[in-house]
C-alpha cells in the first residue's frame, strides 16, 4: 500500500512537472509569438514612413519641376517680348499686367556741358564774326543771332525726341534710307542742287537750304544700330559685312563725291559701330595701320590718285598743302598758316575776349572752321585746353550712357552719336576764303 501510494505520488508530481513545464513552452511560445508580431509592426510602420517619405520627395520633386517649367516659359516670354522689342521698336506688355509709364530722367551733367558749350559756342561765334559782319552790312550780332536761333531750335527738337521712346525711331530707317538716296542725287545730278563756292552740297532755296550729307550722317547711324541689333552674332559674318558695304557705300559714294570730308566722317561712323560690336577686330586694326601708311605716304599716294581720276586737283593739293602749307603761303597755306600765327600769337593766357587781330580780315572766315585759332588768340592755351576737356567730358559721358543703355539698340545709338562730335566739320558757308579753291 505504501508503495502504490508513493507510485502514486510520483506520479503526480510528475504531471505537474510536466503541466508546469508544457505552461512554460506555452508562455515561451506566446512571448516568441508576440516578439514576432512586435517586430513585425515595427518593420511594416517602417516601411510604412519610407513609402510616406517617399511620396513626400515625389510630391516636392512634381511641384519643382512644375516651378521650372514655370520660369522657363516666363524666361521664354520675356525673350520673345525682347526680341519682338529690338525687331520692332515698340515695347510689348505682359498679359494681364497693367501698362506702366516709363521712367525717364536726364544725364544732367551731359546737358549742363552741351548747354555750356553751346552759350561759349554762341559767345565765340560773336567776338570772331562782328567784323566780318559790319563789313558785310550786316549787324556785328548777325552771326550769333543766327546760330542762336538754330540752337533754340535745336534745343526744342532735343527736348521733343527725348520724350519719344527711341525703338520708336526704328520703324522709320528704310524710309530715311531711300530718302537719303533720294536727296543725295537730287543735289549731286539735278538742277536742284545749289553750288557754293563751286561745290554743290545744298539742297532747298537760297534762304531755306540744308546739306543732305548732314542727313546721311544720322540715317547711317539708325541703320547700323537697327541691323547690328537685329543680326546678333551674325554680325560677325563676312557676307554681312558684305551687305553692309552694299547698303552704305553708295550712299558715302555720292556723298564723298561732293564733299571729300564728310564723306571720311560717315566711314569714321560706320567704322566705330563696327569695331564696337564686331568680335572679330583685326580687320579693323588693320585698317587703321593701313590708314597710317597712307597717311605717311600721302603726298606720292595722292598723287597716284590723282592722275588715276579718283581726287580733284583742289583735294590733291589740299593733301599737298597739309604736308607742307609754308610751301604754298599765298595759295593753299594761306588760311593754315594765319590759323598758326592765330594760336602762336595767344600765348598762355590770351590777348583778351575779342582782342584778336587775325579775325580782321587776316583769317578766312573766322567763326567757321577756323573758329578755334581764334579761341586760342583769345583765350590762350589755358582757354583751348580748357575748350577740350570739355568736350572730352562730352564724350566720356555719351561713353557712360551707351554702358547703362538698356539694350544692344540704345548702346549702338548712343555709340555712332559719339562718333559724330570726334569728326565734325562745320558746314558753314565759306565767302571771304583766300585758300586755293576750298571747298570747306
Amino acid at each position: 500500500m505504501a508503495r502504490k501510494k508513493v507510485r502514486k505520488a510520483g506520479g503526480r508530481a510528475q504531471a505537474q512537472r510536466q503541466q508546469v513545464h508544457r505552461q512554460q513552452m506555452q508562455r515561451q511560445q506566446m512571448q516568441r509569438q508576440q516578439m514576432q508580431r512586435q517586430q513585425m509592426s515595427g518593420e511594416q510602420l517602417e516601411r510604412q514612413q519610407i513609402e510616406r517619405e517617399r511620396a513626400k520627395r515625389q510630391q516636392e520633386g512634381q511641384r519643382r519641376e512644375q516651378l521650372l517649367m514655370q520660369q522657363r516659359r516666363e524666361m521664354q516670354q520675356r525673350q520673345e517680348m525682347l526680341r519682338q522689342q529690338q525687331m520692332y521698336g515698340a515695347p510689348v506688355q505682359e498679359e494681364g499686367k497693367r501698362k506702366k509709364k516709363a521712367r525717364r530722367f536726364y544725364d544732367y551733367d551731359l546737358l549742363v556741358v552741351i548747354i555750356f558749350l553751346t552759350v561759349f559756342g554762341l559767345i565765340m561765334i560773336y567776338s570772331s564774326s562782328a567784323y566780318n559782319a559790319q563789313v558785310s552790312r550786316q549787324p556785328s550780332n548777325y552771326y550769333m543771332v543766327r546760330q542762336g536761333q538754330i540752337a533754340v531750335a535745336g534745343f526744342i527738337l532735343m527736348l521733343i525726341i527725348s520724350k519719344i521712346d527711341y525703338h520708336f525711331l526704328a520703324k522709320f530707317t528704310v524710309p530715311a534710307v531711300v530718302v537719303s538716296y533720294i536727296c543725295e542725287i537730287l543735289v549731286t545730278f539735278t538742277p536742284l542742287g545749289i553750288a557754293v563756292n563751286g561745290k554743290k552740297r545744298w539742297l532747298g532755296t537760297r534762304s531755306l537750304r540744308f546739306q543732305p550729307a548732314e542727313l546721311v550722317k544720322i540715317v547711317v547711324i539708325l541703320l547700323l544700330a537697327v541691323l547690328i541689333t537685329r543680326l546678333g552674332k551674325q554680325i560677325n559674318e563676312w557676307r554681312v559685312w558684305g551687305m553692309i558695304a552694299v547698303l552704305i557705300g553708295p550712299l558715302a559714294l555720292l556723298v564723298t563725291m561732293n564733299n571729300l570730308s564728310s564723306g571720311i566722317i560717315i566711314c569714321g561712323i560706320a567704322f566705330v559701330m563696327m569695331f564696337i560690336a564686331c568680335k572679330r577686330k583685326w580687320p579693323f586694326i588693320a585698317t587703321v595701320a593701313l590708314g597710317i601708311t597712307v597717311i605717311v605716304f600721302a603726298p606720292p599716294v595722292a598723287i597716284a590718285l590723282e592722275k588715276a581720276g579718283i581726287l580733284h586737283s583742289y583735294q590733291l593739293s589740299r593733301i599737298l598743302v597739309w604736308k607742307n602749307p609754308e610751301a604754298y603761303p599765298k595759295s593753299g597755306g594761306y588760311q593754315v598758316l594765319q590759323g598758326l600765327y592765330a594760336i602762336g600769337s595767344g600765348g598762355l593766357l590770351g590777348k583778351g575776349l575779342g582782342q584778336s587781330i587775325q579775325k580782321l580780315s587776316f583769317l578766312p572766315e573766322p567763326q567757321n572752321d577756323m573758329i578755334f585759332a581764334v579761341i586760342c588768340e583769345e583765350l590762350g592755351l589755358f582757354g583751348a585746353v580748357a575748350v577740350i576737356f570739355m568736350f572730352l567730358f562730352m564724350l566720356y559721358r555719351f561713353l557712360v550712357i551707351a554702358g547703362n543703355a538698356p539694350d544692344l539698340f540704345g548702346a549702338m545709338l548712343v555709340t555712332g552719336v559719339l562718333a559724330l562730335p570726334i569728326s565734325y566739320r562745320d558746314p558753314g558757308r565759306l565767302e571771304h576764303c583766300r585758300c586755293y579753291e576750298c571747298d570747306s
